[in-house]
């Protein structure tokens, strides 16, 4: 396994880590998900992503019972988690968003339900336009001096919103944000190519990046249509199916010209997909999510199609998604 810092932090994690998001609890139970739990970290994955509305706190829970009884040292892995819409259906106010009230008390049920004393990464999943900025940090940074969290991030925010955190943070002498949590793939790129530039720059930010394959589009399974065992054809998740090939055929058009890059490194079309993500220095980790361990097994050997994607293949890469 490759490993990079977490920005400028000194904290090192997997180029490759593993999500729980829809999956746990719903496709993926217990047994399955120790099973995937083991694999990666046996493959040498040190950071497991999850969320308080990911199942409504179910994830947390397999994950949590699933760590408890792999019994893994606890200094060999990080778990996130992450806040802003609740654990619960239809939350009250105080249930959900980024006040000082929900942060902290959002944090405490995260760390019981992964059964954990501290969390590792704490990202504010969206930003919260109900909130000051200045309320989030400082409830952050609370946090942190309790050791109740040891790094804190944000997910899809924008750069001014994270510059903001990050002159608040300097001027109250509080822990500024030290990660983002962006979607980024071959189909998605201007916020963290362009608009996330100079963040990296002026504060060192890391990038946890989620969805390298568009939510599976660019594993090309969905070339033909939506299978019935896919995460797109789950209940409740029409809004993502509409979101990733609700577009036209543009997309798929796309995909189906990056195929024969793949043939020719004799790669699959997600391992090719997940490299391209890594070659991006700012990438930090790019977070894997799988619902078998074969799958899971396949998309980690995408670490050893790194160092092949350079050149004129990068060149053709380019081409096909233009």
């Amino acid at each position: 396994m490759l490993y990079r810092r977490l920005g400028r932090s000194g904290l090192q994690l997997s180029a490759l880590s593993f999500g729980a998001w829809v999956t746990f609890g719903q496709q993926v139970d217990r047994s399955a998900a120790r099973d995937m739990l083991a694999l990666a970290h046996d493959r040498g994955v040190n950071f497991f992503d999850n969320a308080e509305t990911y199942n409504n706190g179910v994830a947390e829970q397999v994950m949590g019972d699933v760590l408890a009884d792999l019994r893994f040292p606890r200094d060999s892995y990080c778990v996130s988690s992450k806040v802003f819409f609740g654990a619960v259906k239809n939350p009250l106010p105080t249930q959900r968003g980024l006040s000082r009230k929900h942060v902290i008390e959002a944090c405490h049920q995260a760390l019981q339900r992964l059964r954990l004393e501290h969390l590792d990464l704490y990202f504010c999943h969206r930003p919260d336009p109900d909130t000051p900025i200045e309320e989030t940090v400082a409830a952050m940074d609370t946090l942190i001096r309790q050791g109740k969290v040891l790094y804190w991030g944000t997910s899809e925010w924008s750069a001014p919103q994270i510059e903001e955190a990050h002159h608040i943070a300097k001027q109250g002498h509080f822990y500024a944000p030290v990660m983002e949590q962006p979607q980024y793939n071959l189909l998605h790129r201007e916020r963290v190519e362009r608009e996330y530039a100079p963040l990296y720059r002026h504060f060192g930010m890391g990038t946890t990046i989620w969805s390298p394959l568009a939510s599976g589009l660019l594993s090309g399974k969905y070339n033909d249509g939506v299978p019935d065992d896919s995460r797109l054809a789950q209940p409740g998740y029409e809004w993502l199916r509409e979101a990733v090939i609700g577009k036209g055929d543009e997309r798929i058009a796309k995909v189906r010209r990056l195929q024969p890059i793949a043939d020719e490194l004799g790669v699959s079309l997600a391992q090719l997909a997940i490299a391209w993500c890594l070659v991006n220095p700012n990438v930090s980790t790019v977070m894997l999510g799988a619902s078998r361990s074969e799958q899971l097994a396949q998309n980690l050997d995408a670490v050893d199609v790194l160092p092949r994607l350079q050149g004129e293949v990068l060149v053709a890469i380019e081409k096909a998604i233009s």
